[in-house]
């Protein structure tokens, strides 16, 4: 039996490993869809110098086997979620959010994705004046709805 991921499968497999290596790190604290998992392997840290000394990566489809290629390959970093945003929410400083409406790629860990998926409330109910004070620890999964 097979068993099931914690994590969403990438939305399109095909494109796996076309997507641009430059994201944005973090942040927005919602997400559309998951991209693809990237490895990234650091040649100052014993991977193979494949790039002439520079950090690269490998694209993978799942989770489950970028976590396997990331044990077995020395030099490795944990896998990371790259990760589509269609719309996100910015804390330009901390306390302050404003709703994004631009789209927006960026590598997260794949414990993010615990996050909710957005909905089309979601960013809406997270910013209305009746939102609960622990907004925050709702939005990140931290306490109950």
């Amino acid at each position: 039996m097979a068993r099931t991921s914690q994590f969403p499968k990438a939305i399109d497999p095909e494109l796996v490993g076309t997507y641009p290596a430059l994201a944005k790190a973090g942040g927005g604290y919602v997400w559309d869809a998951v991209l693809e998992y990237r490895v990234w392997c650091h040649p100052e840290l014993g991977a193979p110098d494949e790039c002439e000394g520079d950090d690269y990566y490998y694209a993978f489809a799942t989770f489950e086997e970028a976590e396997e290629f990331a044990k077995e390959m020395v030099g490795a970093a944990e896998p990371l979620a790259l990760i589509l945003q269609e719309e996100y929410i910015d804390e330009p400083e901390p306390g302050r959010y404003t709703h994004v409406r631009a789209r927006r790629v960026a590598e997260w860990p794949p414990v993010f994705l615990s996050r909710p998926r957005r909905s089309p409330s979601t960013i809406p109910d997270f910013l209305s004046p009746d939102a609960p004070a622990n907004r925050l620890e709702i939005l990140r999964g931290g306490a109950p709805a």
